[in-house]
Parts: structure tokens; sequence; C-alpha cells
């Protein structure tokens, strides 16, 4: 038997149909619709969301922390030219690869792409996976210290010596709580965490936990796109690796290497599979390590995104290799229920 991604998130068998919900403002609803598109990486999320925009007037937010870097496209499998063209896309390419993109940035960019798409009588269709993304946006952003660039060299140092996991180790001594959530080898938001208890005396977890929930100006609508068999969502990905090398995806990391302005630290080269790139042409791995490693870190990612999934609320999951799938999916926005 399959193993069950979704688990107990299947769709599910069936729907009562009421009648079709408004996307647009009106005078009857409180607030207006925003429809997002979730999933693991290499879902068939873009494909799902274009052909879903021939149907309602959506205009697409893209919600992926790679998307928004200006030339990495195929290792991004950022949307081509011509799929650009079929439906309005924000949040890609709005940033160089040397300037760093914070889940606060994205928020504040979102909302203002949503109150812009509604005021010109549009719905907003968040499409991505950067599940972090997300959670702001809903949540909210606590308001945390600024960033202090002597206590982050300083860790950068402790890093050179320890390694990230020992800088790991210094932070479940201080803030356990931070430590459970972030992984050993993530080094930006370890360095963030460690960072901000250094800089306050005040654990990263307290201050969040003063922060005050924040009532978002909109009623979202949630679904999420997934293979069932994680068998398949495997061979997905390592499809898709091997498609983007050979559409150039080595030439393409190449001339970002060549740059000289940037390196391995930056978030935007800890990306999956240029971070593999980026360390073979390092020299410090062999080309079948850097086609293994990166198609081993993307299966590592698909596996967060889903932990994520299984544990949000409200998500109405639909099955990828579904030849039905888009009708399915309109199907569902028709009927879907006014209340989420």
């Amino acid at each position: 038997m399959n193993e069950s991604l979704v688990n107990e998130t299947t769709p599910a068998p069936d729907l009562q149909i009421k009648d079709k919900p408004d996307l647009l403002p009106n005078r009857t609803e409180p607030k207006p619709w925003v429809v997002s598109l979730m999933g693991p990486t290499a879902s068939g999320k873009t494909g799902l969301a274009l052909e879903l925009a021939k149907s309602y007037p959506f205009e697409i937010i893209s919600v992926d922390s790679a998307l928004v870097y200006r030339g990495m496209d195929i290792g991004t499998a950022k949307p081509s030219a011509e799929e650009l063209a079929q439906v309005p896309h924000h949040l890609i390419d709005i940033r160089d690869p040397a300037e760093p993109y914070s889940a606060s940035d994205f928020r504040q960019d979102a909302l203002a792409c949503i109150k812009s798409i509604q005021d010109s009588g549009k719905v907003p269709l968040l499409v991505g996976g950067t599940m972090l993304y997300y959670k702001f946006l809903i949540e909210g952003s606590a308001e945390l210290p600024s960033a202090n660039a002597t206590i982050r060299q300083q860790i950068e140092a402790w890093a050179e010596s320890e390694g990230w996991p020992g800088i790991h180790r210094r932070l479940s001594e201080v803030d356990e709580v931070s430590a459970q959530r972030i992984n050993p080898n993530d080094p930006q938001r370890l360095q963030r965490a460690l960072e901000i208890y250094l800089a306050t005396g005040k654990t990263m977890t307290w201050h969040l936990q003063q922060q005050t929930p924040s009532s978002l100006p909109f009623e979202l609508l949630q679904m999420a796109v997934c293979p069932i068999d994680r068998k398949r969502l495997h061979e997905r990905i390592a499809q898709r690796f091997h498609q983007m090398l050979d559409e150039g995806f080595l030439a393409e990391v190449e001339q970002l290497f060549q740059r000289g302005d940037l390196h391995a630290g930056l978030p935007a080269i800890r990306s999956v599979g240029y971070r593999q790139a980026w360390e073979y042409l390092s020299g410090s791995m062999s080309y079948a390590e850097m086609v293994d490693r990166g198609i081993i870190a993307t299966r590592q990612l698909a596996k967060r995104q889903l932990t994520w999934l299984r544990s949000w609320p409200d998500v109405q999951w639909f099955e990828s290799e579904d030849p039905m799938l888009s009708s399915k999916a309109l199907k569902w926005l028709e009927s879907a229920p006014i209340s989420v």
C-alpha cells in the first residue's frame, strides 16, 4: 500500500453544493475573499493556478522565498515568460540575490498587493509553498529588535569554529522552544534567534509571545495540492531536478558565482538546489554528489512543507495526479462554504 502524504487531511469525498460565493468584494460580505493555493515543491501549483485563472478574475501573488530573486529562474522553477503573460503575477523578481528578503518583508508587500488587486476589481490568488510566509501573513509579525552587526559577526565566528549545529546547541541552552523549531542546518534563523537573545537578554520565543494577533482585512479560502503517494512526489522532484539541469541550471548558478559580490551565506544562495550547485562550483563536491544532494535537499524541503500543511487548519486537499484536478478544484471553489 502506498504511504499517504496527506493522511486524515485528504479531500472529503462529497462536498455539499452551495450557492457559488462571490469572491469579489460586495455589500453583503463583511470582507472580500482571498484564495490560497499551497503545496510542497513539485506538486503542480503553478499549472493549477493558471487553470483556475481561466475561470476566475485572479491575479497571482507568489508565496515563494526564492522567486523574489532576479536571475534565479531555472532552479526556482519560475513561471515562464509565457505563463507570466497569461495572468498578472506579483512578488516575483523584486530583489537582487545580494539583498535578503524576510517573512516580514513579504507580509508588508503581500498586504499591499492584496489591496491593490482588490481595488482593481480582481481576486488575489496566493500561490506557493513557503509556509512561514503564510504564517506571517495570517498571524502578523512581532516587533523584533533590529539587526546587530557586531553580534552577528560574533555568531558567524562561532559558526566557523563550531559549525551551525554548534550554534544550534548554544541556542538550545537559552531558548529551547526556538531551538526545537529551527533546523540545526538553518543558519539564517539560528543566527537571528541567538542574536535576539544576546542583544536583549530575552528569547525570540518571549518576543513572539508578546505579539497581538492581527485581524486580516479579508476572508481566506485555502486549498492544497499534492500527490498522495510519497514515492510519486519523490519521482516528480527528481524528474524536475534533472530537467532543470538539462535546461542550463548550472550555467545560471555559475553566472551568480562569477559576480563576486555573492556568497554562500546569503539566503538566496542557500535556496535548495542553489546551495548544492554553489558547493559544486566551489570544488567541495563532485557533480554526482551535487545532483544527489540537491534531490535529497528538495525532498527534505517537501517533507517540511507537508509537516506544516498537515497541521494547517481549514485546507481542502487535491490530488496532483488526478486527471480531473482542475475541474474538481473549480467545483470546490464554486461550492465552497462562505465561512472558512
